[in-house]
């Protein structure tokens, strides 16, 4: 453009990026293809049409587009990412937008910071979602209605400046399904991410004890009052993700974000750490470890130590003496344990009883290793609970040993006390599995299960608004995977008569677990009480095309409410909507 005059300008700058796009196209090519195309004829062109914009350029998957003003862009990018989400469409997006003075040469082709700006905000946009510019910010802020997030300043790739940046949460001021579509805030506590370790054995058949020792880190630091650590459930859905540890951070909520490798090689173990701030990437710690397998408890602790002193935590005595305690095992024992773990999460008929069959392998070499006597005790129960084993009292007091022998071996076994509580809710001693549920919340600050486990039994005992603070704490702890702690926050909700609430929350169950007779049951009654007849006998059609010998009776027996007028109320619109007594 030498000796020609450069014209410029103000201008808003959307820029939108399929999410996957290089996976969408090695799984489906052509289809891929065809819905990109699809998108951008009947949706994202007329929407530009719709708001003034103008197409600036297009790549495979990427899309600019200029806009007369933010706020134009804004109600732009919010159409095109409600047609997606309402249309369960198979592709995401992710929009960044700017303000900022562009370059226009002759042929109308714009460049400048302010292009540069909105693309590397929306490379860092959460998948179906808007982050904007500060600038963007001040000019739509009160004019539309959406909450804002504040992600604080950020350092974007090749802009030297941070900028403020700001997240467009359009479900902000819906309650309470708004609340769980937007990532969480950052508390005002040090927060912490603990992603799955990667098996650098070469051995497939290790993985599971990678993801034990990520999982015994992480179970270590949720007993620390002064961290807030996400759940297991929500951050190893990133395992095998090559995902930007900012964008994980904002996803999970949380500030700091820990990752790490470990190496087995017969009786050695190399292991290798480092903590991310979420905020900006930067390095807070990184260390390597060795030793034996024996040694493998003791090398934990000593990663847990480091990420404690790196943020400065303190620990009252009380925690130092529940956190590093003294901890004997053998090698044997270990893979028993995390082998029966991984079993267990699968959640089903025939791995329970290979879960439960390794755990006992495990407490036959050390009768007093507490995370195999909490994991037993949760095998136990839920055997006992579905019928998994034919003598139910018998079962449920093997639970409760397991429970008992944790807890003379470490009486700060807070996971021991989510044992006792879950026992004694399906026992109908209600009074004390809430004692034993606030026992192990006030020992597990930071445990998920912890939580919901005591919300549950809140629920059954007839305390509904506990059980929904509760749940609510438990979905903060587990950002991604939500529906354990929603389904039971969505019948709980039934009882309060917030019924609207209750079918959206179930609603959303069902679209990841379709069969779920909680959920289902929970969205019919609701359905029925809220006048939609038609819908909630659809429903009930469905409960018996999955399940053909439901009978109302026979499940209400599985519930165990404290009183009978609340199990009444659920079961009632259950017959009304069609389901067989």
């Amino acid at each position: 453009m030498t000796g020609e005059r450069v014209q410029r300008r103000l201008a808003a700058i959307l820029a939108a990026d399929v999410v996957g796009y290089s996976a969408l196209m090695e799984r489906a090519e052509e289809a891929t293809y065809a819905e990109i195309g699809r998108l951008r004829r009947e949706v994202i062109d007329p929407c530009f049409g719709r708001h003034q914009g103008r197409l600036i350029k297009t790549t495979g998957d990427g899309i600019l587009a200029e806009f007369a003003s933010p706020l134009a862009a804004v109600k732009c990018g919010l159409e095109i990412q409600d047609h997606l989400a309402s249309n369960q469409s198979p592709l995401q997006l992710r929009i960044g937008i700017n303000l900022g003075d562009v370059i226009v040469d002759e042929q109308g082709d714009v460049f400048g910071d302010g292009i540069n700006v909105a693309a590397r905000l929306e490379s860092v946009a959460n998948p179906g979602g808007i982050l904007i510019s500060g600038k963007v910010h001040s000019e739509v802020e009160g004019k539309l209605d959406v909450g804002f997030e504040d992600r604080g300043e950020q350092q974007l790739k090749n802009i030297s400046k941070a900028v403020r940046a700001y997240a467009v949460c359009e479900g902000a001021h819906r309650a309470p399904t708004g609340r769980l579509s937007t990532a969480p805030p950052l508390p005002d506590k040090p927060s912490i991410a603990v992603l799955p370790f990667q098996n650098m054995s070469g051995d497939p058949e290790q993985e599971f004890f990678a993801d034990g020792i990520a999982e015994d880190v992480l179970t270590t630091l949720s007993k620390l009052q002064e961290l807030l650590v996400i759940a297991r459930n929500s951050s190893f859905v990133f395992k095998g993700q090559a995902k930007d540890v900012r964008e994980v951070g904002r996803i999970l909520g949380a500030r700091y974000v820990l990752e790490g490798s470990v190496r087995k090689a017969g009786n050695r173990v190399r292991l290798a750490a480092q903590l991310i701030d979420s905020l900006n990437g930067s390095h807070v710690w990184a260390d390597r470890f060795e030793g034996d397998l024996n040694d493998v408890f003791e090398l934990q602790d000593r990663i847990t130590q480091d990420i404690v002193v790196a943020l400065e935590v303190r620990l009252t005595l009380g925690e130092q003496a529940r956190v590093w305690r003294k901890r004997s095992g053998s090698p044997l024992v270990y893979e028993h344990f995390l082998k029966g773990r991984s079993l267990y999460v699968n959640f089903a008929r025939h791995t329970h009883a290979q879960a439960r069959s390794d755990l006992e392998q495990a407490l036959e070499i050390n009768p007093n290793f507490t995370p195999a006597l909490v994991c037993l005790g949760w095998t136990l129960t839920d055997q006992a609970r579905f019928g998994w084993e034919k003598d139910q009292a018998a079962t449920y007091d093997a639970a409760l040993e397991c429970a008992a022998r944790a807890l003379g071996a470490d009486p700060g076994c807070g996971e021991a006390y989510t044992v006792v509580g879950y026992v004694r809710t399906y026992q109908r001693r209600h009074e004390e599995a809430l004692e034993a549920g606030e026992k192990a919340v006030a020992l597990c600050p930071s445990g998920t299960d912890a939580y919901h486990m005591t919300a549950m039994s809140y629920g059954y005992a007839g305390d509904f608004e506990r059980a929904i603070l509760y749940e609510e704490q438990a979905q903060r702890l587990s950002p991604i995977e939500l529906s354990v702690s929603m389904v039971d926050e969505a019948r709980a909700r039934f009882h309060l008569n917030d019924l609207t609430a209750a079918r959206d929350i179930a609603r959303r169950v069902l679209q990841a677990k379709p069969r779920w007779l909680t959920a289902q049951t929970t969205l019919t009654a609701s359905l029925w009480n809220l006048a939609e007849y038609d819908d909630a006998r659809a429903i009930a059609r469905s409960i018996l095309a999955g399940h053909p010998h439901f009978s109302v009776r026979r499940w209400g027996r599985g519930l165990p409410y404290r009183y009978d007028e609340h199990l009444d109320a659920l079961l009632a619109p259950l017959r009304l909507a069609g389901l067989p007594d």
